[in-house]
């Protein structure tokens, strides 16, 4: 019986120094593995991408939604349409506005030629009574002259002293007509100044409506997949109303986390290569994009360095475009994986670590 037991204790110290050979053995494997992949570090992350609320500029109905959940969509590619019948018809009441802005524009100018024909009709008057009043000086001249040479009589003389009185009056009338011509064209000018401000806040009116009305087609303003529909046709939604959602798969970057030591040394543009959970046998290149400068999450207390070990700083590598571009419909968001960084520009990828892309 002792034999018996003895053997069985030998083969269990036989075992247990084969686990711990085993255990040595992968131990050193793992420690030559991690000398040879010093400045590489590791986080785990999702994929995500950045999303898009397609929503009513303003408040109206939906009339159409053209596309599905799922749907691959292009840039600048009508999604939906909210019905513009109202903005249609303010649409036309503008352009009528706008019309009859011109218009006015066209009689304010007549006008004022108008009376820019009236001052110089006054103007012309005036020289015409100058002349008049000269005339009557020469003639006033000669019968004084001729009354003191016993030629003409004092009545002839006083009537032509009269018709100078009467000359001068008359040129002072004809420069005030001069005068309220000018103030009838400053007015009138002041006219089209006034009609050619509102005709252009009146074609303003119009390009904003029609604006309006062109945002009244939801259109994609970049390539991606439709990921929620979240208003029907016939709903009525507000300004800013979200109708769809869309899912930008030109931005796809994992994210990820690294400790405090490591963050440290994280800089933007580094090399990062990431494997998915989901694809394990594909290596998918991307760069560091944003690294955060201030922890996510840090314990209650921090007193000890391992305490401190615990403060997390996140870290955004996004994918190349031109990569998802190729592949725009393998992309999927939510797909957890792990993504390798390189801290050390001189070190070297391991094996599993080579490019694969699909």
């Amino acid at each position: 019986m002792m034999k018996g037991l003895s053997k069985t204790w030998l083969v269990r110290i036989a075992t247990v120094i084969m686990v711990v050979i085993v255990v040595w053995f992968l131990a050193q494997q793992y420690l030559s593995n991690d000398k040879n992949n010093d400045g590489i570090v590791s986080g785990n992350g999702r994929i995500e991408a950045t999303e898009i609320d397609i929503a009513a500029r303003s408040a109206g109905r939906v009339k159409d939604i053209l596309v599905n959940e799922g749907d691959f969509v292009k840039a600048g590619q009508v999604l939906a349409r909210i019905d513009s019948d109202s903005i249609n018809a303010q649409l036309r009441q503008a352009e009528a506005q706008a019309q009859q802005a011109h218009y006015a524009i066209a009689t304010a100018r007549s006008q004022l030629a108008q009376r820019e024909a009236e001052r110089a009709a006054a103007q012309a008057v005036v020289m015409q009574r100058e002349a008049e009043r000269a005339a009557a000086r020469s003639r006033s001249a000669r019968s004084s002259t001729l009354v003191k040479e016993g030629g003409a009589s004092s009545q002839e003389a006083d009537d032509d002293r009269t018709r100078v009185r009467s000359a001068d009056a008359a040129i002072v009338a004809a420069k005030a007509q001069v005068a309220a011509a000018e103030a009838a064209i400053a007015t009138g000018r002041a006219q089209v100044s006034g009609a050619q401000s509102a005709a252009e806040a009146a074609t303003a009116t119009v390009d904003r409506i029609r604006v309006d009305i062109a945002d009244n087609e939801l259109k994609a303003p970049s390539d991606g997949r439709i990921q929620f529909r979240v208003a029907q046709p016939g709903e009525v939604v507000s300004a800013g109303g979200k109708v769809l959602n869309l899912v930008d798969l030109g931005d796809v970057y994992m994210v990820f986390f690294l400790p405090e030591t490591v963050a440290g040394n994280v800089a933007l543009g580094s090399e990062v290569r990431i494997v998915l959970d989901a694809a394990p046998n594909y290596v998918i290149p991307a760069k560091v994009s944003f690294v955060s400068s201030t922890a996510q999450f840090t314990p209650k207390t921090v007193e000890t360095a391992s305490e401190r070990q615990k403060l997390m700083f996140r870290v955004k590598a996004n994918i190349d475009r031109e990569l998802l571009k190729k592949h725009l419909k393998q992309v999927k968001t939510g797909l957890p994986g792990v993504a390798w960084l390189k801290l050390n520009s001189q070190a070297e990828w391991p094996k599993k670590l080579t490019l694969r892309v699909p």
